[in-house]
């Protein structure tokens, strides 16, 4: 059973490493990973600091958004002590740990559905396919190669956030922005985000013929983000630590059973013979 565990833990680790040196060994490619989350992140806090200091709190107040943020002060009223201002920021500042969702999202659709597309065509698939590998650790392995530098480069995006809030003057709030739904968006909803993306990435890989089809099928991972953050900026929905918890749960399940589906889909023994 250990040698089993070892040999499983082995073939995964190798898949990884293979996936790492096809991505960081095209220039092209690594600019892509790191140069994407930072054009996110800045244009994030740069949007924030010119709604606070062109728009007002006066005016958003009337808008939807004031609707939304009042909806959102009644789950945490620890903030009415707060100026209206300063309310504002607190809730735009929660929401990025959702923005930052969008990190994982879009490095998937750009290099999980080229993961088994490009193998295809370069003809580098059948040779894998051939060794001791298992289906689940060969589509395992490639979800992980691309989620884990997804995931520290967003985590490293959340620091950078951070310190814009501190250098826009707005360091005082940072208490009220670092709570328990900060911290369980970024190390709980990210990495199960994350997964699940370049799960769906790597399973319409697996089923097309091309990298734009594949692309248009892994796509619909951004529904769901787009979803969270258009509840949140309404205040339809406030995510509070329950929920997030509850969310994290149905993720956790959501990508065990997606990880089974990918196996079924893959159709190892035939998907070499069929791929013209």
């Amino acid at each position: 059973m250990r040698e089993n565990k070892a040999q499983t833990k082995k073939r995964i680790i190798n898949i990884i490493r293979k996936e790492w040196k096809c991505i960081f060994s095209n220039l092209n490619s690594a600019l892509f990973v790191t140069s994407l989350p930072l054009i996110i992140t800045a244009q994030a806090l740069i949007l924030i600091y010119l709604t606070m200091k062109f728009a007002g709190a006066e005016v958003l107040v009337k808008t939807l958004l004031g609707k939304g943020m009042e909806n959102w002060l009644t789950m945490f009223p620890e903030l009415e002590s707060l100026s209206l201002i300063d309310r504002f920021q607190v809730f735009f500042f929660a929401l990025f740990p959702f923005y930052l969702l969008l990190i994982p999202i879009m490095i998937a659709v750009s290099f999980a559905t080229f993961s088994i597309v490009e193998e295809k065509q370069e003809r580098t698939l059948e040779p894998l396919l051939a060794t001791p590998v298992r289906t689940w650790e060969l589509l395992f392995g490639k979800a992980l190669a691309g989620a884990i530098p997804s995931l520290l480069i967003t985590w490293f995006c959340s620091g950078l956030f951070i310190a814009g809030i501190v250098w826009i003057g707005s360091s005082h709030l940072l208490g009220f922005v670092l709570n328990a739904q900060w911290f369980i968006s970024l190390f709980l909803l990210v990495p199960l985000f994350s997964f699940l993306a370049f799960m769906l990435g790597v399973i319409s890989s697996s089923k097309a013929n091309d990298p734009k089809t594949a692309q248009n099928i892994a796509i619909i991972a951004v529904l769901p983000i787009l979803a969270i953050l258009g509840v949140q900026l309404t205040g339809f929905i406030v995510f509070t630590t329950t929920m997030l918890l509850v969310l994290a749960f149905v993720l956790g399940i959501l990508n065990f059973f997606v990880l089974h589906i990918a196996v079924r889909l893959f159709q190892r023994e035939s998907i070499v013979v069929r791929w013209r």
